[in-house]
């Protein structure tokens, strides 16, 4: 059985402007205690939750295995400014990143390279959100 979701990711998932039908985009999923929140409230909508280390997107398979089989949630090993979309894969409305130094200030460089992996991975009306507010904060996708 999966962890429950903490006070803290529960209320940044609930801060999150999420439509039945939204295709949303987790950087950084760890066990993916939060995507697996994300899945239940969509519907015809998905989440690819993506992380850097291999042993975080087997624990994000194992413990999501229902919210993957109803086709609301997937998940890939890969780093954040490694990112595309794969062929036929639609683009992102919603990105969200907890505790990702590329995105939050910690790692300005890395995220340097991200962002514009961001820009052509989503639609043109997309919102990208971070922790670090009260509890998300809002980032632009840079669009040229």
């Amino acid at each position: 059985m999966p962890a429950p979701l903490s006070p803290r990711l529960a209320a940044i998932v609930n801060a999150l402007p999420l439509q039945p039908h939204s295709r949303v985009l987790e950087i950084g999923c760890g066990p993916g205690a939060a995507a697996r929140a994300v899945a239940v409230r969509l519907t015809t909508g998905h989440i690819l939750a993506i992380d850097r280390s291999a042993r975080a997107v087997a624990q994000a398979e194992a413990g999501a295995a229902p919210e993957i089989a109803s086709g609301r949630m997937s998940v890939r090993q890969v780093a954040a400014e490694d990112f595309v979309l794969q062929d036929g894969e639609e683009p992102f409305d919603i990105v969200f990143a907890v505790r990702v130094g590329a995105l939050d200030g910690r790692h300005p460089q890395a995220g340097q390279r991200v962002l514009p992996r961001l820009a052509v991975a989503t639609r043109a009306d997309a919102r990208l959100f971070v922790d670090g507010g009260d509890p998300l904060r809002e980032l632009p996708i840079p669009r040229s």
